[in-house]
């Protein structure tokens, strides 16, 4: 079933290693979905941390040159290929891709997609695609908190960290969170006890904070960061890194600070102390491909719920058409923003 006549697709392009004012806007035809697949008009796509590493050719493994960016999506569902359910034509979708999200029309199987609630719009429902996913599995299903605990927040104020402390909120657990002292009234006012990164020393203060230690501790910087987050658990404590930030700009191999990380992790967990470590990675499992995609359809689908609901709110930093990709890498990376970067065809 074809809508897409008269439609041009708009897409960004990353042809390499470049600047923030290197990406390339392109137009053409629009694609047509195969057997099994669905064509979405894209309504929102965000920007994260791995299209920051992807421009530096840092990220794990990126395609090669040149690809179109995206990690995540939402958009309606505008033509459908042989087989797909007709009852999909018209629906609102999230998708998790890794790449291709910066266009206007993408391809994807129809058993991929998640469905997006009425009542939440698009630029919502994007903040926490891959953010709401993220944070919703490092705090139920990796560290498997609970009402009571503490923990502590690396980056509370950034699209992941914003959203994780509002589900820690909704979960009863109290929040240590970093952050540069602009965002300290927001986080205070969300019941978060805010550290300043930059002039603070986080382990110390932590310390005064949680004399026991704390339950688990959320690093997405690795490097010297991940050890202090280990020395800051208490018995029975999870450390779960899911990034290595501090070494974005690092010059060798790309995938060396990543296996480093989960080598050292791993290390720490052969000597049982009562703490334990692990690192995660949205795409672990990916390859049983129903069972994967079952539990994103399910997490997403609690976090959309607390939205719904008005327990979880969007954190949006900026809504931004792809014209202006440049100005939304360089507010990306500023490193002064709190929420997401929204992107619009």
């Amino acid at each position: 079933m074809n809508h897409t006549s008269n439609a041009q697709l708009t897409r960004v392009v990353l042809p390499g290693q470049v600047d923030v004012d290197g990406f390339v806007v392109e137009r053409g035809p629009v694609p047509s979905p195969g057997a099994g697949q669905v064509l979405v008009e894209l309504e929102a796509s965000g920007v994260s941390f791995a299209e920051q590493q992807m421009r530096r050719g840092r990220y794990y493994d990126q395609p090669p040159f040149p690809f179109v960016p995206g990690y995540d999506l939402v958009g309606t569902v505008l033509a459908l290929g042989e087989g797909a359910e007709p009852s999909l034509l018209g629906q609102r979708v999230a998708a998790l891709v890794k790449v291709g999200g910066w266009a206007s029309h993408v391809v994807l199987d129809a058993d991929k997609l998640i469905p997006v609630p009425d009542g939440i719009s698009a630029v919502d429902a994007e903040t926490v695609v891959i953010n709401g996913i993220t944070a919703w599995q490092l705090l139920h299903r990796s560290a498997r908190v609970h009402a009571g605990q503490t923990i502590l927040v690396h980056g509370a104020n950034g699209g992941v960290g914003s959203t994780l402390v509002q589900l820690a909120r909704v979960a009863g657990v109290k929040v240590i969170g970093t952050a540069s002292v602009r965002h300290h009234e927001s986080l205070a006012e969300q019941g978060v006890i805010p550290i300043d990164y930059r002039t603070e020393d986080v382990p110390a203060r932590v310390r005064e904070l949680a004399p026991d230690g704390v339950d688990a501790v959320f690093d997405h910087i690795g490097g010297r960061s991940v050890i202090d987050s280990w020395k800051l658990l208490g018995r029975g404590g999870s450390l779960v890194a899911y990034g290595s930030a501090s070494t974005k700009d690092y010059t060798g191999s790309k995938q060396w600070p990543v296996l480093k990380l989960v080598l050292r992790l791993a290390l720490w967990n052969a000597w049982p102390n009562g703490r334990r470590a692990s690192f995660y990675n949205v795409w672990a499992g990916v390859r049983n491909t129903g069972a994967f995609y079952g539990r994103l359809r399910d997490d997403l689908a609690e976090v959309f719920a607390l939205m719904s609901s008005g327990e979880v709110t969007a954190k949006t930093a900026a809504v931004l058409p792809f014209e202006r990709i440049t100005e939304a890498m360089r507010l990306a990376e500023s490193g002064t923003v709190a929420g997401k970067i929204v992107l619009t065809p």
